[in-house]
Order: C-alpha cells, then structure tokens, then sequence
C-alpha cells in the first residue's frame, strides 16, 4: 500500500512540473509572433477603412496589460488558470469558459469517439493481416492503409461532404440538423447529433487508423517470428490460445504507450477538418484566437489540449502496468 501512495505521488508531481513548463512554453510560443492584439485589432479597424489614431494602440496595450514585462504577464494569466479563473477573451470580452464550455463537450466526445473508432477498428485489422500474411485481406488493408496516410484529413472531409450531397442530397456539416439549432438538449438532439458525427470520426480517425493497423501488424508479424511462440506450439498449445495470450498481448504494448500522444495529434488534425465540416470543437475557435493574438483565449484552449495529453499519458501508463506484468516487476522493485 505504501508503494502505491509512493507511485502515485511521484506520478503527480511529475505532472504537475510537466504542466508547469508546459505552460511557460505555451505562453512564449504565443507571444513570439511580431505584434500583439493591440496591433492586430487596430490592423483590423484599418482593413474596414476605419481612421486610427496611433496613440490607440497605447491605450489599448495599457488597457488589457499588454504592456507588462512578459514575465509579469505570464504570471498574471498562469496563477489565475490555477485558482480556477480562465481569464477574460480579449477578442470576445467574455469570460474564456463561457466561451469554451459549449465546445469542450462535444469535443472531448467526438475525440473519444475517433479513439475508439481507431483502435477497435485497426487492432483487429491489424492482428488478421498479420496472422494471414500475403493473403487478399492482407494486401486490402495495406493498400487502405498506405491510402488512409497519404490522403490528408481535410481532403477526405470534402470528398465525403461531396458524395453526401450528390449522391443522398445530404448535407453533413455541422454537428446537429438545422430544426435542432439553438434548442435545447433532448434526446431527439442527442441522437441527431450522433448519426451526423460518424462521418466526422470516420474522416478523422482514417489516418490514424492506417498507421495503427500497420503498427500492430509489424509488431505481431515480429512476436509471431519469436522462439517462445515456436516452443509453445511444438508443446501443443492450441493457436488461438497461443496467438491471444501472448503474441498479440505483446504487440499491442506499443500501441497502448501511444494513446497519451494520440490525443494532440487528434485535436490539431481537428482544426482544419472541423472548418470544412462547421464542427463546433476547440479546434477552429483556437485557431481564431490565434489569428487575432487573443493570448489569453488561445492559451487557455492549448493548456487544456496539454492537459488532456498529460491525463492521457497517465492512462497509457497505467493500462500499460495491467497488461505488461514486466512493468509490473520493474516497479516493484524500484
């Protein structure tokens, strides 16, 4: 029991030291583009023809804190993060929650649903193509495969808004059907929801999908080859048993160390495809913000992707005690 208190301690310093500088890097990678909001919105006024007077973009750099040393800035925007308090958009003038919390929701669910599509499609995929090397099924999910990557995300969004309007005059944009927008949430919108976001995350999890299946065919293709695998079946062991229990058990370690990553990797793919699909997740609304330098909004929105990617990682690490006994025994012993 004390070695667990011991784990789990150390598992949560480390994450709270690596969302700490991950913080830092966030804000300065922010800040590094030449100008701030102050320039960009008067950049803004002077593209609508509007006549500015120069001494405005002091007074809007006084007025929002812009110009505080950096350090003071971003120590002025992390510790309200920790107490709780997202900020004020500078683009929006509303609080950043009430304009996140709409779309925080619906994209940790359809990130969800891009998961789990990936790997309860490609791991199957994966373990048939190789158990049945050079086979027709093999050489299908290796030509869909090298397709899904070489195809990027936002070509395939098009692609799929275009058959659905010429062939089934349907338009699946947006995440709910135009008698839906605006209401409030009930079943029927629920379940609206749903049937028009399997296009979302079969686009979305295409790329990914292909790299797993390939992943988890190269790893069991490596075990199958192994003198354990050879010494189990000559001993009598049935191949389904043998093949379960551990070939693919093993291949699909690698796999379960990756989820953690799969999480950003996802969010930022999302970005442009939920523009061309009038998705309502973080994606388009941080890039928005980063068009206008809304510091604030977009540092917010890419903290929690990072945090995301932290929690993500701590699940990766602990489905990868449950199912690798020799990360089991190595902590054991430290």
């Amino acid at each position: 029991m004390n070695d667990f208190f011991v784990d789990t301690s150390r598992r949560l310093l480390h994450m709270a030291t690596t969302f700490f500088f991950m913080s830092i890097i966030i804000f300065l990678v922010i800040d590094l583009p030449e100008g701030d909001f102050a320039t960009a919105k008067i950049a803004e006024l002077q593209s609508l023809g509007q006549t500015v007077d120069p001494k405005m973009i002091e007074i809007l750099r006084e007025t929002y804190g812009l110009d505080q040393p950096l350090v003071v800035r971003y120590w002025n925007w992390f510790s309200s993060v920790l107490t709780g308090d997202l900020g004020m958009s500078l683009s929006t003038q509303e609080p950043v929650w009430d304009t996140i919390k709409s779309r925080l929701p619906t994209t940790i669910m359809l990130m969800l649903g891009v998961l789990s599509f990936m790997f309860l499609t490609a791991i199957p995929i994966g373990i048939y193509s190789a158990l049945r090397q050079y086979s027709v099924g093999d050489y299908v999910a290796t030509i869909v495969g090298f397709i899904g990557m070489a195809t990027p995300n936002f070509v395939i969004a098009i692609i799929a808004i275009l058959i659905g309007y010429e062939y089934f005059d349907t338009v699946i944009t947006g995440i709910n059907s135009d008698e839906y927008i605006g209401q409030p949430m009930s079943w029927d919108k629920f379940w609206d929801s749903v049937s028009r976001s399997w296009v979302f995350i079969l686009v979305l999890g295409t790329s990914g999908m292909a790299n797993i299946i390939r992943k988890v065919r190269a790893n069991l293709l490596d075990e199958m080859n192994k003198p354990y695998v050879k010494t189990a079946r000559a001993k009598g062991l049935g191949e389904v048993h043998l093949t379960v229990k551990y070939p693919v058990r093993l291949a699909l370690i690698p796999m379960v160390s990756t989820i953690g990553w799969l999480l950003p990797t996802l969010l930022g793919a999302d970005i442009i495809v939920s523009q061309v699909m009038n998705m309502p997740t973080l994606g388009p609304l941080m890039l928005g913000a980063l068009e206008k330098q809304d510091m604030v909004l977009a540092g917010d929105i890419l903290l929690i992707m990072g945090g995301l990617t932290i929690i993500g990682t701590l699940i990766s690490d602990t489905l990868l005690r449950m199912i690798d006994p020799r990360v089991r025994a190595g902590m054991e012993k430290e």
